[in-house]
This record gives structure tokens, sequence and C-alpha cells, in this order.
């Protein structure tokens, strides 16, 4: 294999440094030549002249949309490859009209999403955030938290998400209630959780509620 047959491949906005330590990459050995790049470059001609001589491009998933007007300028790439399964910020019809192939990682990221959300939960629950600073400051345990059990935790969707998130929520003694344009009672039962209309999905926070944020405990009378 000459010089000219090394695919060029380059690796964009990996800001964690890790995009080579988390795949097997050794299949392409003496095939590819990869390059992967921490930064961002906002500015269309500074993507450009970085991405030029290269073949692929790998994205790590909206970070740099590639419109039409960027893929023209790219006369020499051949794929674009997105973390996960879709990617907004391609513009598909350009990318195909221009020859490139676009695809996509089937890595499963539901798992992570799901038990990071759980940990934002559990942190807001017990203060962790604030409470970590305190003890670095040499003080002590200035809050006390909320107990989860007999909590509620609201869901905007159902999906397969929200499914997880109601399932760990009863492992907590939580009740669970949800809403979506589409859900119905019936679904809802089956995901272990409570169909609610929308106001009085969000009515019991006093700011946006997140998807997967806890709401305060309820009384035993069971409202809100």
């Amino acid at each position: 294999m000459t010089t000219n047959d090394i695919v060029r491949v380059a690796i964009l906005d990996d800001y964690q440094d890790i995009a080579l330590r988390i795949a097997d990459w050794t299949s392409l050995t003496g095939r590819a030549d990869v390059t992967t790049f921490t930064d961002h470059l906002f500015d269309p001609d500074d993507l450009v002249n970085r991405l030029a001589s290269f073949d692929v491009v790998v994205l790590m998933r909206e970070r740099t949309p590639f419109s039409a007007e960027l893929l023209s300028r790219l006369p020499q790439l051949r794929l674009l490859v997105t973390t996960a399964m879709s990617n907004a910020s391609i513009d598909m019809a350009a990318a195909a009209a221009q020859g490139v192939t676009v695809c996509g990682t089937d890595a499963n990221g539901e798992v992570a999403t799901r038990e990071f959300c759980w940990a934002l939960i559990m942190a807001v629950a017990r203060d962790l955030g604030p409470e970590d600073q305190t003890i670095r400051a040499g003080r002590w345990q200035e809050r006390i938290g909320i107990e989860l059990a007999g909590s509620t935790l609201g869901l905007l969707g159902l999906g397969r998400l929200g499914t997880d998130m109601a399932r760990y929520a009863r492992a907590f003694d939580m009740r669970v209630i949800a809403w979506s344009q589409n859900l119905t009672a019936e679904r809802a039962a089956e995901a272990g959780a409570e169909l609610v209309d929308k106001e009085e999905l969000f009515k019991t926070q006093r700011h946006r509620l997140h998807p997967c944020e806890v709401l305060r405990p309820v009384p035993r009378t069971g409202r809100c």
C-alpha cells in the first residue's frame, strides 16, 4: 500500500480526547491515518482549511453542522460518520447529491443517559454539589436534602428512557406521573406510572420541569 492509498480520517470536536480510547481502531492500522481535533472551529473557512485533505470525517454528535455549503467546499470528502444513528446537523440531501456516504455508530447510549439522569436526581435530592463545597471549605452538613421515597418523579414522555426512569423511581418507592401528547392511561400503567394532564405535570414546580426532575414530596392524600 502506498502513501496515496492511505485514507485520511479526521475526528472532530473530541474535546475530552477519548475517541481513540473508547473504540478499537486497530483494524485501520496501515490503512488509515486518524487525526483527532480536541478544539471546535466556528468559522467555516477555518473548518474547510482543516478538513480539505481528509477523506473521512467522524462527528461527535451535532457539535459541528455539515450544511450543503460546507459539503460543497469539501470535494475530497467521501464518508461522514456520526456517533449514534442520527444527526440533525447533517444535510443528508446535499451529502447524497455529492456522493458522500453518511453512517452512524450503533452504540447504546441509553444506559449511560438513564444512569447519568438518576445520578443527577440523587445529587439534587441530597444537595451533593453544595455539600461537597461545604466539606471542602472545612464545614459540615449544612443541608438535609429530601428523601426520594414518597416523592414524585414527573416524566415528560414515556418512551424507552422514560420507562426505564419510571422503573428506577419505583425501586426508590417514588410516585411516578407522566404526560405526553399520545400517552394513554393503559400505557402509563404498564410502565408503572400515572397519566396526568400537562398542567398537573408542571404545576408542582416553580420553574420549568426537566424530563427527569424530582418533584417535592406529595401529601399522603395523593395530589401534588
